[in-house]
């Protein structure tokens, strides 16, 4: 077995913990819950590295539990937040659970024996607590003075802070007592930004039942610009493919910098120390190849959506930005191919208009609505110059006709250039 501790420090995933938590790990098997929210039917490339290190308390020999808070995801948490969110059903809570299982499940084993993984839902023992019997049971436990110094409450006092965002850290910190009771949960991990919630637990077990209770976590994953990891110019970068397709998901891991690969090689990967720092070597000495961002795209791909897809989304960028013909693109799915041309023009013709009667120049400039080209003269002198590509076919004889196979029966690329492309639905 690993030691846990150890495993995060040198991959740079330890922030803060408790004094005793590593005496703790090593004296026994330990159960340990992260929790997570469930205001979306998704989690994001952002929650991987509170995923990880769940996972890797795992593969440590240690017990780990899946907090889903369906409870507190009514009540919505401050930290780090600037405004109230909106608060969901009851059923949209539900549902978004399910989902958040199933993408939790491509990284924690949930049967393999003493140390398998579960989760859990607070809704399951907060909806039987009223509200008096909360008062009295975690309440009167923590003073107002001790939830006012947390940052989560300080960073919000200007802008305001409804009493039900006010209690949050009061409600996560009942949770931690409630496992720790009922399943002998000895320790709460989460990002940085939930050490105030985290230590509100440690603090309210202590009081309710003069036994200790740990806390670690992990440092926000951040760029090497400040800014948060995880969003793109369309917004998060989703585990779900139908948010974010795997084509998606691939090319933002591979266009990382070269300054953030190496600590998203050690937060997102299995790999050993030993490999990460051969990889690294290479690297330096070959920073054009991208060793590490293709060694982070593969791994991290593979797990998140299967390496069928991996495989299509490194086909489908070969063919976008490298050499590849015909029938390298007609391997490509649907879904591939409409992900990796959205937002390039696109245009929907009919059937009628492609085939032995239809002349090739008269598609590009009038039957494409004067998208590709605005005159048949200037179609001629780009298929002339060799500029004009079909489906990856280039096109060198101005009379041919429009008699190409379509892909997936429905569609044909065109290229104009080397850089310009044109999704042509055939409907």
């Amino acid at each position: 077995m690993k030691d846990f501790i150890e495993e995060l420090t040198w991959r740079g995933m330890l922030q803060d913990m408790v004094p005793g938590t590593r005496e703790q790990l090593q004296k026994e098997i330990t159960a340990a819950y992260i929790g997570f929210d469930p205001t979306s039917d998704s989690l994001h490339i952002g929650n991987l590295a509170t995923i990880m290190l769940l996972t890797h308390f795992q593969r440590s020999g240690h017990k780990p539990y899946a907090l889903v808070g369906g409870a507190t995801g009514m009540i919505g948490d401050p930290s780090g937040k600037s405004q109230e969110r909106q608060l969901l059903s009851e059923d949209e809570l539900k549902y978004n659970q399910a989902c958040i299982k199933k993408q939790l499940s491509y990284f924690l084993d949930f049967d393999c024996g003493e140390n398998s993984a579960e989760m859990v839902n607070n809704y399951d023992w907060f909806k039987d607590i009223g509200f008096l019997n909360f008062l009295r049971e975690a309440g009167k436990h923590i003073t107002i003075n001790y939830m006012m110094a947390k940052d989560s409450v300080k960073n919000r006092l200007e802008t305001g802070l409804s009493f039900t965002e006010f209690s949050y850290q009061l409600v996560q910190g009942y949770d931690f007592y409630h496992l720790n009771k009922h399943y002998n949960v000895k320790l709460q991990m989460g990002g940085s930004d939930q050490w105030g919630n985290i230590t509100t637990g440690t603090e309210l077990i202590r009081r309710k039942s003069g036994t200790d209770a740990f806390a670690l976590t992990t440092p926000l994953l951040t760029k090497s610009d400040g800014s948060k990891f995880g969003k793109s110019e369309a917004g998060n970068i989703w585990l779900d493919p139908e948010k974010t397709s795997p084509y998606k998901f691939y090319q933002f891991l591979l266009n990382c910098t070269d300054e953030d690969a190496p600590k998203l090689l050690r937060v997102f990967t299995f790999l050993e120390k030993e490999e990460v720092e051969i990889l690294e070597k290479k690297h330096q000495q070959e920073p054009h190849l991208r060793l590490l961002q293709k060694t982070i795209a593969e791994e991290l791909t593979t797990r998140v959506h299967s390496r069928q897809e991996y495989e299509m989304a490194v086909k489908a960028s070969q063919i976008l930005f490298g050499k590849s013909t015909t029938e390298d693109l007609a391997t490509i799915n649907e879904t591939t191919l409409l992900s990796v041309f959205e937002g390039v023009p696109q245009v929907t013709i009919s059937k009628g208009q492609v085939g032995n009667e239809n002349d090739i120049i008269t598609f590009l400039s009038e039957t494409t609505r004067g998208i590709i080209f605005n005159s048949k003269g200037e179609a001629k002198r780009m298929i002339q110059g060799g500029g004009i590509s079909i489906n990856k076919s280039k096109i060198t004889d101005i009379d041919q006709k429009m008699d190409f196979e379509l892909l997936q029966n429905k569609y044909l690329l065109v290229q104009k250039g080397r850089r310009n492309y044109y999704l042509v639905t055939v409907d």
